[in-house]
């Protein structure tokens, strides 16, 4: 029979029991996820026609595509996770043709912006988007304003239209929006997340061995996967941070009520469907409908460099016209004004993959 330990004996093992839990406590606070937080402000926001300098002096690669007279609509693009502003060369391009203008910055963290492969924090971003719409808005007087958000430009027009300032626009184009919330995503891989996020968030990971298949697009995937400017090894704070950005827009789904075109692939497998469903379910109603879901049979990820990213373009630009109008391509499913009225979309069993990677375009 063994002896009974001495109270002092128990209060020298609960005493080493809490240190080393707070050292524990302390290792994961050291290795924290990275924000890279902008500086104070000291200079008024300028716009030039090749770059935005914000008020902490950061530049912001700027890209615009003009129409030859003066644009009859303005569009303001918002990339994705990874990606940059060249994403809308193709679009912006076609739109210039007929009379509307686009433009895209890289945001930070992004293509040519400060710090490369940091997260900058979902105000930061939200932020960047209200100074750089006010610019535009400057800049073109009287014509009608929309912003374009892409993947996670989508997740950061969506809390920027929720929160307490949102931008003035005329309307909201969500092209795929990222909205892959922790509640549909398996517990395995939110924990691991987290877990890797607060010990390596340095470690860098990429998309590549995943059999995940963005766009159907070969060529794009092809030019993409070369373009030094894409960023092709992620850090795993990062990702941290894009998953925060995910839960948030889903979370402002409810109170999501500007006018809007929502876009979204059926064979998307970067975003899943069951959370690109469910924001939808949960957007508010109006009587008559302001949001309109266009669901492409034949769509991936990247919707506007799909093969068919031609009738994308023609839908937006149709939108744009006339909102209350179906779409040409007849993938359009307005949002009624309460729940029984929204077209039914029913979600399939998507693969599962590591958030924030695009994966496949290393070698597509």
């Amino acid at each position: 029979m063994g002896m009974s330990p001495s109270p002092t004996g128990v209060r020298r093992t609960a005493f080493h029991r809490f240190a080393l839990w707070a050292c524990l406590a302390l290792g994961l606070a050291a290795c924290a996820p990275h924000l890279q937080l902008p500086g104070k402000p000291y200079i008024a926001p300028q716009v030039s026609d090749d770059v935005i300098t914000t008020p902490d002096g950061a530049r912001l690669p700027l890209r615009a595509w003009q129409p030859e007279d003066t644009p009859r609509a303005v569009i303001l693009a918002l990339h994705g996770f990874n990606d940059y502003s060249n994403a809308f060369e193709d679009a912006g391009q076609m739109w210039a043709d007929h009379g509307i203008a686009t433009y895209a910055y890289d945001q930070r963290g992004f293509g040519g912006a400060p710090n490369r492969g940091l997260w900058s924090g979902n105000e930061t971003y939200v932020e960047d988007l209200r100074m750089v719409a006010r610019l535009l808005r400057s800049r073109h007087p009287g014509v009608p304003f929309y912003i374009l958000g892409e993947s996670m430009g989508g997740a950061v027009v969506m809390l920027a239209m929720t929160s307490g300032a949102p931008p003035e626009t005329d309307g909201i184009i969500l092209v795929a929006p990222a909205v892959w919330g922790r509640d549909y995503m398996p517990f395995y891989q939110t924990a691991s997340l987290w877990m890797a996020a607060h010990t390596i968030p340095w470690a860098r990971v990429t998309g590549e061995g995943l059999s995940i298949r963005p766009s159907d697009n070969i060529e794009m995937l092809r030019r993409f996967s070369r373009d030094p400017m894409v960023i092709k090894e992620t850090r795993i704070d990062a990702i941290h941070g894009l998953v925060d950005l995910m839960d948030a827009a889903l979370e402002s789904a409810p109170k999501f009520d500007k006018r809007s075109l929502i876009l979204y692939g059926r064979k998307d497998e970067v975003v899943p469907d069951n959370p690109t469903f469910a924001m939808i379910k949960q957007l508010p109603r109006h009587n008559p409908p302001v949001h309109k879901v266009a669901i492409y049979d034949k769509g991936y990820h990247m919707l506007l460099r799909d093969l068919q990213g031609e009738t994308v373009m023609r839908d937006v630009m149709a939108w744009i016209d006339d909102p209350d109008r179906p779409l040409p391509s007849g993938a359009d499913k307005p949002v009624g004004k309460a729940p029984q009225d929204t077209p039914r979309l029913e979600a399939t069993d998507g693969k599962q993959h590591a958030p924030g990677l695009l994966p496949g375009v290393e070698r597509p």
